[in-house]
């Protein structure tokens, strides 16, 4: 699991805004991207975050909020 401080101070490498951790995943909701986590290190490559459709968009935000 990510530690409180690097969660605070990591940023999607588009837009440099906040990212949230869902799961195994950092998601930006503004661009709709999703970076994996990999052994507890952050994949913040640009070419490997997955799209994310509205669907999955409303699952991630609802797990994001409970």
């Amino acid at each position: 699991m990510l530690d409180e401080k690097l969660l605070k101070i990591l940023v999607c490498p588009l837009d440099r805004g906040p990212l949230v951790l869902v799961d195994e995943l950092l998601y930006n909701p503004r661009l709709h991207k999703a970076y994996r986590i990999e052994d507890d290190i952050p994949v913040l490559l640009v070419d490997e975050a997955v799209d994310v459709g509205p669907e999955e968009h409303d699952r991630l935000m609802a797990r994001s909020n409970s």
